[in-house]
């Protein structure tokens, strides 16, 4: 049973902001997840798409009085669009079904003024970018990209009426006032002139502006016809009045003689025949530019791109001021109606990052960045105010490198994963509560992009009980010389899950490699092994000498066998048996006296993994190559009870029990090779068929197995198993429903190639489904978040507090003395609102709310 997902992408799509400001929605893979901008805490999710969820928009409210009315319009790659009220509990009001999967939505109508000209309400439309492969049913992975409209009013498709038709998805940009939406394809820009009355089968002007390079972003400006456009190699386009000849109605061509004048004049920058009157480029951005967003008055232009830098722009004269060291390439930005915050998005080669920038004029802005992580800015002095992490991205170094490592590990008994992060950082992420406990710096380095990679951080490993953890970084040579390897230990301060240096080892093995670690049980004792024939045994001062007060770990013992490389390493449930792989073999020695116990086993290729099935008496041992294998062991037989014939990308073993998981890649599906299982024992006939993928898309599976016999008990199939994790967690006091007394319940956690992640409960015994909401350290209910934001409060935020001293209560509240209640309406003239917007809304707020009783 699934018991919970988790580590979605928070930038996969650009987020957005209720009406006030209180709640930003982000597309968090198939659900919007609504987290508070208050807090930054997880408030509720919309759940109702099958497929990734690609836009949200958040329709404004019609008036202030009004901005406590949240609806919102999302779409998917599942082919519909869905209309949501998240006012209070989240409910889908409909859907509508396209047909196609949409990969991009933006809706002009919703962001234009109304025209009161007595008629009738006219139809909403939405702009969509997706797919059509009827034209090409007859070719193999032909498929066609198209903006369409969609009739949000009458729920289906409009007419036959295709704007554009591209190879590949392109992001759709519309203009504040609802009036243009445009699109970058290659050299060239698209822009189209929404008409006032938009229809079914009303046809769009459209104007093309050319450049050179190829086009990342456009923006455009919130009051005049002036478009800002980012390129690949950093430069930043401005065309001023962009569409005189094509969007001018003929009577304002007459009536000023402006284009007239301009035919005639030369205009600087513009290309060709291009329908504009003058373009600037600057040039700041080392690398392409991603971002493009003007400010609500239009004054500036901000700009983001890989360097993970923001740039203001003055418009007027191209002065600039930065928000430098952001540590991750910009993606996205998103501005509220509230003028008062805003958020930006980042993004590079990592991928989860947003952050919410306040502005000027008390306006949010969001900018989303690559490494999955949302910030709250305050403008204009910029500062950070609070931040919502998700799970870091894949590391790629460790791919473009070639280096082996272990880069995600997690912890049992808190369900703590520790990642390596390419911001050469261990980020410790709770998969319970699937938000960010902490970052730990591994070793101090600014974000630049391009940049050589010099340092990776290829290794991680946490203690039993969470309270030391070991690093491994490699500092790569320099045209062949100067590489270092270093170990370094972590100590965790108090219960903050923060981890403070404790002790570093410069070429811990000489020259060689480290290729695994592993901690001691119930010691601080640790044990690495390397490429380089041995491994090493290190202890904790305080091991040493119960006097000694220094906490530095020191080698205690080598080890070496035949001069072979040690691969794997891991110790027995008590501690009292050291497992080393030498090459082909398992060496068992004892980790006290360091002597060699026991050598088990021969594969025909190199072992990459050892574990012991908790405290049981079995071994498992998992090998690589042109012949990879799944080996079980009797360590009271000293030799093998079956082994099966797959290629194991992950191994975990329960800790208290006879159960094992492995992650097992599974062939292709042209070779149609078979998992064929080998073993001294009989197997139980009616499990004798070969295991084959069921599930369309799949790549790897996951086998349960117990002891008592040779063959799987049960397994998942799952996707993107290459890089994938396993590992049993204990679940928290949540579960504890139905457990023995003192006993909290055990899962599988299941951590994807991507980082995406699920809690499966591998013994049936817990009966529901936790939701990240559910957690009561991660919750902001919208009860709570909604209560006391009635009349002035909902419409212009709390004025400053007063109390009442406990003597003076009777008079301040029925005394003709007492002005205390004065101070309610308290602040700047200008800002507060007339009484006939107030009065009705703040009596309303002092009315008792009752449920109404129908009486027998």
């Amino acid at each position: 049973m699934v018991i919970k997902t988790g580590g979605n992408s928070y930038v996969s799509s650009p987020p957005s902001f209720s009406n006030d400001a209180g709640k930003l929605l982000v597309c968090t893979g198939n659900t919007v997840s609504i987290f508070s901008t208050s807090t930054g805490l997880l408030m509720g999710e919309l759940e109702g798409h099958t497929a990734l969820v690609t836009s949200v928009t958040v329709v404004p409210a019609a008036s202030p009085a009004k901005r406590m009315l949240c609806n919102c319009w999302t779409s998917s790659l599942d082919g519909t669009i869905k209309y949501w009220d998240f006012s209070s509990a989240p409910e889908l009001v409909k859907t509508i079904p396209v047909g196609y999967p949409i990969y991009y939505t933006v809706i002009p109508g919703i962001l234009c003024a109304p025209v009161d000209d007595g008629e009738k309400p006219h139809d909403m439309f939405a702009y969509i970018m997706t797919e059509d492969v009827s034209r090409y049913a007859g070719q193999h992975n032909s498929t066609y990209y198209q903006i369409r409209k969609v009739n949000l009013t009458q729920c289906r498709l409009s007419g036959g009426l295709i704007l554009i038709e591209t190879s590949k998805p392109l992001p759709i940009a519309v203009s504040p006032t609802g009036k243009y939406i445009g699109v970058c394809e290659k050299q060239t820009l698209h822009i189209w002139k929404i008409p006032r009355r938009d229809a079914d089968r009303a046809s769009l002007n459209r104007v093309k502006l050319h450049h050179t390079k190829k086009l990342t972003t456009l923006a455009f400006h919130p009051t005049e016809q002036i478009v800002a456009a980012g390129d690949v190699s950093g430069r930043i386009l401005i065309w001023r009045g962009v569409g005189r000849k094509k969007f001018t109605s003929s009577n304002d061509k007459l009536s000023n003689g402006i284009l007239s004048m301009k035919d005639s004049e030369e205009r600087p920058g513009v290309r060709g025949k291009d329908d504009a009157d003058s373009c600037t480029t600057w040039h700041w951005h080392s690398a392409q530019v991603n971002l493009l967003f003007f400010s609500t008055d239009g004054a500036y232009l901000y700009s983001g791109g890989q360097e993970g830098v923001l740039v203001l722009w003055q418009l007027d004269t191209g002065k600039k001021k930065f928000l430098p060291r952001i540590g991750s390439p910009l993606r996205y930005y998103v501005s509220s109606s509230d003028p008062s915050l805003s958020s930006v998005s980042k993004s590079s080669q990592l991928l989860d990052h947003v952050w919410i920038v306040q502005h000027s004029l008390s306006k949010i802005l969001q900018i989303s960045c690559a490494d999955n992580i949302i910030h709250l800015l305050q403008m204009p002095s910029m500062e950070i105010l609070r931040s919502i992490a998700g799970i870091k991205p894949p590391n790629s170094v460790l791919e473009t490198t070639g280096r082996p490592g272990c880069p995600v590990v997690v912890n049992h008994s808190n369900a703590l994963a520790a990642v390596c992060t390419e911001s050469y950082s261990i980020q410790l992420y709770s998969l319970l509560n699937d938000r960010e406990i902490s970052e730990v710096r591994v070793c101090e380095r600014n974000h630049q992009p391009g940049d050589e990679i010099t340092v990776v951080v290829n290794l991680v490993a946490l203690s039993l009980d969470g309270s030391t953890m070991g690093t491994v970084e490699t500092r790569l040579p320099e045209e062949g010389i100067g590489g270092l390897v270093s170990l370094k230990f972590w100590d965790s301060i108090s219960h903050s899950k923060e981890f403070s240096l404790s002790t570093v080892v410069y070429e811990p093995h000489r020259e060689a490699g480290v290729s695994g670690m592993a901690f001691h049980p119930t010691r601080r004792m640790a044990v690495s092994s390397s490429y380089g024939a041995d491994f090493k045994v290190w202890v904790c001062g305080s091991e040493v000498s119960q006097k000694d007060q220094k906490n530095g770990w020191t080698c205690h013992a080598v080890g070496s066998y035949k001069n072979k490389p040690m691969t794997a390493v891991t110790f027995s449930a008590d501690g009292s048996v050291l497992a080393v792989a030498a090459g082909n073999v398992i060496t068992l020695w004892d980790p006290e006296k360091n002597f060699l116990v026991a050598v088990i086993g021969e594969s025909t290729e190199p072992i990459t993994s050892l574990s012991f099935v908790g405290k049981s008496e079995y071994l498992v041992s998992a090998s690589c190559g042109s012949k990879p294998k799944l080996f079980l062991w009797s360590m009271a037989k000293l030799s093998l009870s079956w082994s099966y014939n797959l290629q194991a990308e992950a191994v975990s073993c329960a800790m208290d029990d006879s159960l094992f998981a492995v992650l097992a890649r599974l062939p292709s599906f042209e070779s149609k090779e078979p998992i064929q299982a080998e073993s001294k024992e009989p197997l139980e006939a009616e499990n004798k068929e070969p295991l084959q993928p069921s599930l369309q898309g799949a790549d790897g599976s996951i086998l349960f197995f117990k002891l008592d016999k040779a063959v799987p008990v049960s397994a998942w199939f799952v996707k993107k198993a290459q890089g994938g994790t396993l590992a049993f967690v204990r679940g928290d006091s949540g579960f504890a429903d139905g457990c023995a007394e003192g006993k909290l319940p055990e899962f599988l956690t299941y951590i994807n190639g991507a980082h995406e992640y699920v809690l499966l409960d591998p013994f049936g015994g817990c009966d529901k489904i936790l939701r990240r909401v559910d957690q009561a350290d991660n919750r902001v209910d919208f009860e709570e978040s909604t209560r006391g934001r009635y009349g002035y409060t909902s419409v212009y935020g709390s004025l400053p507090e007063f109390k009442l001293e406990a003597a003076d209560q009777t008079m301040a509240i029925g005394g003709s003395d007492s002005r205390s209640w004065e101070k309610i309406l308290d602040g700047p003239s200008h800002s507060l609102p007339p009484l006939t917007k107030l009065c009705s809304a703040f009596l309303e707020s002092l009315l008792e709310r009752r449920t109404p009783t129908v009486q027998p």
